[in-house]
């Protein structure tokens, strides 16, 4: 190929129209845009025709391979780097020169979304280093910090719930497609059925939850998605079970014996498993069921900012504690745990003597990813999906100043 326009392979993203969204700006501003769908939920959220891979996870590498050398493909887009098809593509991309743009929820919350070029992560080429990130932000501005671009819940249940749909009425049309969570759609949706059945109770368990720590010293444990791949994959953990353990054990031997735990479930969690039962269970056993508080709901900024100290695996929540100055221990891989941000000296220490983060730092990390991999907007407001688009063509295309002649958007048919 001596064409020298970029041409863009879009791979999987969120539920929803944000990766055609973002397609349809990259045509605007000339480039070639192709798409690949593996599920009914892809081909729903892509509204012209595409690729449909339709073969076992076996032989996508070698189908890649060719669709790349095909259409002359410079950059492959997609939103998570660990799952196994994107694997093969961040393979395929490094043998072949290409550009890969990651996206996945960002770093910093609300409002903003990482866009990385590469990987994401536990993945990240980001250094772990503050002087670095002392002597980059040095010549940076401020970041500048706009009005929250509102909630987006409902938007993203429906968006999701489409995608699912969409992918159990079409599976004949993809019968080797597995998805990379554990469970099945079915089996989430039941899930979050009686999730939101129980929401009423929910509340009420919250409050009682809050008004039990009302005065009192409590540390913040917010838990993760089972699933997650910052779990499976950027921690020693297998599951939010064994963390749990852990971090109960530790809470244990070693926490002052007036502090209590709150205990928060993620928002986003599909119900499947009862994690008020399993940490009450977890603090019987180690002995300190009065001193333990679980919260099913509840703002988690007004948790963390009221807390002595934040332990996460690696959420991006530790970035809210971070940034509200309250002290964070992170125990898996995040890009956030350095010297002078994060607690150094292990969660049983943390107890006693938490480690404040340096807030002359952590300005410091937030304008470099403001600058290198972080876009404001969301997936799941107009107003924040306008905002990370055209955020995100602009970072996309910051170091492509080939572009020449406008070309159509993805033409291969189904």
């Amino acid at each position: 190929m001596t064409d020298r326009r970029k041409r863009f392979l879009f791979l999987q993203g969120l539920p929803g129209g944000s990766f055609w969204r973002l397609a349809v700006a990259l045509r605007e501003r000339g480039c070639f845009v192709i798409r690949v769908n593996f599920n009914g939920g892809d081909q729903m959220d892509w509204p012209e025709p595409a690729i449909g891979y339709r073969g076992p996870l076996s032989e996508w590498p070698a189908t890649l391979n060719r669709i790349v050398e095909q259409h002359g493909v410079t950059d492959i887009v997609l939103f998570g780097d660990c799952r196994p098809l994107h694997r093969a593509a961040l393979s395929c991309a490094g043998a072949s020169s290409l550009t890969v743009h990651v996206f996945e929820e960002g770093y910093v919350r609300p409002d903003w979304v990482t866009l990385e070029q590469g990987g994401v992560n536990g993945h990240s080429t980001l250094p772990r280093d503050p002087d670095w990130y002392l002597r980059e932000a040095a010549a940076l501005a401020p970041v500048v910090i706009g009005s929250p671009l509102g909630q987006t819940f409902d938007r993203r249940a429906r968006e999701t719930f489409g995608y699912h749909a969409a992918a159990i009425l079409l599976w004949w049309r993809y019968p080797f497609y597995r998805t990379h969570r554990p469970w099945g759609a079915l089996t989430e949706g039941r899930g979050w059925l009686v999730r939101l059945a129980r929401r009423s109770l929910s509340k009420r368990r919250t409050v009682e939850a809050l008004s039990r720590i009302a005065e009192r010293r409590y540390f913040l444990f917010a838990l993760q998605l089972d699933s997650d791949y910052q779990i499976r994959v950027h921690s020693s953990f297998a599951g939010m079970m064994p963390a749990i353990d852990f971090v109960m054990r530790s809470f244990a031997l070693h926490a002052p014996p007036d502090a209590c735990l709150v205990v928060k479930e993620h928002p986003l969690d599909n119900g499947l498993k009862d994690w008020r039962g399993l940490v009450r269970q977890s603090a019987r056993l180690y002995g300190v069921a009065d001193r333990v508080v679980f919260c099913d709901l509840g703002d988690i900024d007004v948790l963390v900012r009221g807390s002595a100290g934040l332990v996460t695996v690696n959420s991006t929540t530790g970035t809210l504690g971070l940034s509200a100055g309250v002290p964070v221990v992170a125990m898996g891989r995040a890009v956030y745990d350095m010297p002078g941000l994060t607690h150094q000296t292990g969660l049983d220490a943390f107890w006693t003597d938490p480690q404040q983060p340096s807030v002359e730092l952590y300005e410091a990390f937030r304008r470099v990813l403001a600058d290198r991999c972080m876009v404001r907007g969301g997936f799941y407001s107009e107003e924040g999906l306008s905002l990370l688009i055209d955020g995100a063509v602009e970072r996309i295309l910051a170091r492509s100043k080939s572009i020449t002649s406008p070309s159509s958007l993805a033409v291969a048919a189904e």
